[in-house]
């Protein structure tokens, strides 16, 4: 049960992280890494994609530490904080970035689904600012309610 709630727990609280990581620091002394992907740059890699192994190794320490020293909510957390980087991987860079076409076909289809229409919404505002300051809509799975109306205002029949 222990390592269940911390793994629920750490993913849940993960989207908070992300959110204030985004703002704070990608948007902040991150900006170096994090510029070329409001940019779209040519190529397949981004600099920004190394904030996958900045955020891969707190997960990866909890996990190892927790198993070293028998600490189920370490390894549960870890597992959750990992499980959220998949969610993060499937949403931002398979459904709203298109990055793996092939697999967005696979898993979104035609992604015309309301909740992914809000959340592709909300994270194209966030791009419409291609410098450090300005930017909107930090978050990738809780989005401003503003979106789910501008949604439904386009498309009534989508709730």
């Amino acid at each position: 049960m222990e390592f269940i709630v911390s793994f629920l727990l750490a993913t849940l609280i993960m989207e908070f992280v992300a959110w204030a990581s985004h703002k704070y620091i990608m948007h902040g002394l991150g900006w170096i890494l994090h510029s070329d992907h409001h940019r779209q740059p040519k190529g397949f890699f981004q600099k920004n994609d190394w904030f996958i192994l900045i955020f891969a190794i707190p997960s990866w320490l909890l996990i190892m530490i927790g198993g070293i020293n028998s600490t189920i909510w370490a390894v549960g957390s870890g597992f959750g904080i990992a499980f959220y980087g998949l969610i993060y991987f499937l949403f931002h860079e398979v459904l709203i970035h298109k990055r793996f076409p092939k697999l967005r076909k696979i898993l979104f289809g035609k992604a015309n689904a309301y909740y992914y229409r809000v959340l592709i919404k909300a994270h194209h505002d966030h791009h419409r600012v291609l410098t450090k300051n300005g930017a909107v809509s930090f978050g990738l799975l809780l989005v401003n309610p503003k979106y789910y109306k501008l949604i439904e205002k386009k498309n009534p029949m989508l709730k």
